[in-house]
């Protein structure tokens, strides 16, 4: 097995040609032989028993012939491949017969590999940076929610029902006199204000005191997903059995020492500011970053073959399942349930593998450019951090990831490090934190 020439019929493309010894395909044809003779009846000979010079003459030379070059052609590439000292191949070879004689088999092998990039400008972007601000208001809203979580539910008996409490109560529904299906149930569970019936119904509910039997009128709205009920007037008679009222904590130095390892309310209340002011910074580091890699690889110069952005959408599945399988289901069952397929899901990844290809080839882009390499500690220090995250000792972590691959990734997060060093990072007009990008107590 040997490399006979490598060379370059597209852009971004090498084609590998290589031979395999006639004695070499000769042993994996015999092999075939040996594997399937015992499928094959010949007229003359006992099944099994027919000589594979007979069964050629039957099939064809070249019968065996596909299934011998299956059985050599991974060897042989993998010797080819070292052989050519080619790096960063990002596709799977595409392989075609030359030519098949008494020499032995010359095969070509066609690769796509990384393409070349051209970055420019990528020092002294000039990027917005949202502010850091943490309001009075952002950190109750994060207690409150703290002490909604430790309410409790208490039974009322002195008082008519209001909005904000839960009520237990029957109803049986009708459209002109004619119940339907779905419109009755006993001892139904309801949070008034939580918008879970139709318009217009909780309200109904409300001044209404326990024992109380009325009836509560509403449309349907037109866009109603039983298509039958759609516009249409109902009346529900219902009847209320249960009030109960949520009562939340007192917001004092003991619930604080409940709930929590601080002492009084105003630590608890520091530490809660300082951990979503670090939270607020991180998204404002992470928004930074986006819009300098957008910028990167908006100037960057490249054509990306598409099987990098292919094997890209492939690994999203791949982790997509994964983290399904995590939580007890596979993509047989979320496809059953979503109404998507394989393809569908492929199709929806695509955009974001795009991104992520033209990110990863645009900071490599700065790596070279800047001559940025990864020192031993670095990769040392990089190692220790996967085996602690994977819960495995580093040894065992090298057998999955080699030192290539975790300088590369060192690499491009320096490159990161450096276009953000070089920025010219103005910060936004102060507003009021948004209350999503507060992080839980």
């Amino acid at each position: 097995m040997s490399l006979i020439n490598v060379t370059t019929p597209e852009k971004n493309v090498r084609e590998l040609e290589f031979s395999v010894e006639r004695a070499v395909f000769d042993k994996a044809c015999n092999a075939a032989y040996k594997k399937n003779v015992a499928k094959m009846t010949i007229p003359g000979f006992r099944k099994g028993k027919a000589p594979r010079s007979i069964i050629e003459k039957m099939y064809g030379e070249g019968c065996f012939y596909e299934e011998a070059l299956n059985a050599i052609i991974p060897d042989a590439y993998e010797a080819a491949l070292k052989e050519s000292e080619l790096k960063d191949i990002v596709s799977r070879p595409e392989f075609d017969v030359k030519t098949i004689d008494e020499n032995g088999v010359v095969l070509l092998a066609k690769v796509y590999v990384k393409p070349e990039v051209v970055v420019k400008d990528y020092k002294g972007i000039a990027v917005t940076s949202a502010p850091v601000v943490v309001t009075d208001e952002a950190i109750d809203a994060e207690i409150e929610k703290l002490r909604q979580r430790n309410s409790r539910e208490i039974e009322v008996t002195d008082r008519a029902a209001q909005m904000g409490d839960s009520v237990v109560f029957d109803f049986d529904g009708s459209v002109d006199g004619v119940a339907f299906d779905g419109g009755k149930s006993e001892n139904y569970n309801l949070k008034l204000g939580s918008g879970q019936f139709i318009p217009g119904f909780e309200e109904q509910i409300v001044g209404k005191s326990i024992g109380e039997a009325f009836d509560v009128n509403v449309t349907f709205p037109e866009d109603y997903h039983a298509a039958e009920l759609a516009g249409k007037a109902a009346v529900f008679a219902c009847k209320l059995h249960e009030i109960k009222e949520i009562e939340l904590p007192e917001l004092d130095d003991e619930f604080v020492k409940d709930v929590s390892e601080f002492d009084t309310l105003d630590a608890y209340k520091a530490d809660l500011k300082a951990k979503m002011e670090e939270q607020q910074k991180k998204v404002a580091d992470n928004a930074i970053q986006e819009q300098l890699i957008a910028n990167i690889v908006e100037n960057m110069e490249c054509d990306i073959p598409q099987p990098m952005i292919e094997n890209e959408v492939e690994n999203q599945v791949r982790d997509f399942d994964m983290r399904l399988r995590q939580q007890g289901m596979d993509l047989k069952t979320y496809f059953k349930y979503t109404g998507l397929d394989l393809d569908g899901m492929r199709e929806q990844f695509a955009p974001m593998a795009e991104r992520q290809v033209k990110a990863r080839l645009a900071l490599e882009g700065v790596v070279a450019a800047e001559g940025i390499v990864a020192s031993d500690e670095e990769i040392a220090a990089e190692y220790d951090e996967l085996a602690k995250a994977y819960g495995m000792d580093v040894e065992e972590v090298k057998k999955y990831i080699d030192d290539d691959s975790v300088a590369k990734d060192i690499c491009v997060r320096k490159a990161i490090d450096l276009v953000k060093e070089a920025a010219v990072i103005t910060e936004a007009a102060e507003e009021a934190s948004d209350a999503a990008e507060t992080v839980e107590a």
